[in-house]
């Protein structure tokens, strides 16, 4: 049996979508056997306006907090009356990123939780360039909750490149669904096929590189699997060609799939900007939850 997944620190600002989070969150503490922290963070902004408005003392102010808290203590005793489970919660102000990470050091948080599309903050954490600044300042996974947690995830597609992070992508997803099927995927090209094609490559020489490629690709990823001691019963494979944002939404599909898996840390700036571009598209695209890997160990 693998070891407990960690702490896990789930924001909410109390829409749809933040509360799917956080009882996805609260499925994954009972079955990793993790604590758990809620946590709501009013902006510095509405406070500010209130200041500015009404005078710093004003009653508004902490009739605000006191409302934050009465819902995340609502919301506390929804999650704890269906699941077992050991939860805190935390209520603070001002700039989202900065009040998440803050806590997750604290709390040494494992995994971070937030829904796809929140009322206010937490759709520009995800889609706008804050969730950028989020990953860049902090090593630990991002989980992105789009769907209702009826039930444990069974077919989590992981992306991967082959690079260190791969690994450490293949290892989170056997915590965060240690009972899941993995489908590993792979997107391959032709190295320097624009070159070829202009330099007059015929097809037939071209559907061989093309073979190698796809070799090649293959035996990266039985390796990959056997690294991170996967049984044969735990996963299958994926290797398509193309443009892997695209890629990755279609075999999310195709695949029957309800967690993607990426590792959007990179070696170099031009890959960092590739791979922001590949996240950012299944983001917008996808329909499932996707899981945002990095390099900290469990």
């Amino acid at each position: 049996m693998m070891a407990p997944l960690g702490p896990i620190l789930v924001a909410t600002d109390f829409s749809g979508l933040a509360r799917h989070a956080a009882t996805r969150a609260a499925r994954l503490a009972h079955d990793t056997r993790s604590a758990l922290t809620l946590m709501h963070v009013l902006p510095a902004q509405p406070v500010t306006k209130v200041r500015e408005w009404l005078g710093a003392s004003s009653a508004h102010e902490p009739k605000m907090c006191d409302q934050a808290h009465r819902q995340l203590r609502q919301l506390a005793s929804e999650l704890t009356g269906v699941r077992r489970i050991e939860l805190d919660i935390e209520a603070a102000a001002g700039s989202a990123p900065d009040e998440i990470v803050r806590t997750a050091e604290r709390v040494d948080a494992r995994l971070l939780v937030v829904g796809a599309r929140g009322a206010g903050f937490l759709r520009r954490l995800v889609l706008g360039t804050t969730s950028q600044r989020l990953l860049r300042r902090t090593d630990r996974p991002l989980l992105v909750v789009r769907q209702m947690a009826h039930r444990p995830y069974r077919r989590v597609l992981v992306a991967v490149d082959f690079s260190p992070q791969s690994h450490h992508a293949l290892i989170l997803a056997r915590h965060v669904a240690p009972s899941a099927k993995l489908v590993i995927l792979t997107v391959f090209q032709v190295p320097f096929e624009g070159k070829l094609r202009y330099a007059g490559v015929d097809d037939a020489t071209f559907e061989i590189y093309r073979k190698r490629a796809r070799a090649r690709a293959l035996r990266q990823l039985h390796a990959l699997a056997h690294e991170a001691g996967l049984s044969p019963s735990q996963w299958e494979l994926s290797v398509v060609e193309g443009d892997a944002s695209r890629r990755i939404v279609e075999q999310e599909l195709s695949r029957n799939c309800d967690l993607v898996v990426l590792a959007p840390h990179t070696q170099s700036a031009v890959a960092d900007v590739l791979l922001g571009s590949v996240t950012r598209h299944v983001l917008a695209e996808g329909k499932v939850d996707v899981l945002l890997s990095t390099l900290r160990e469990s």
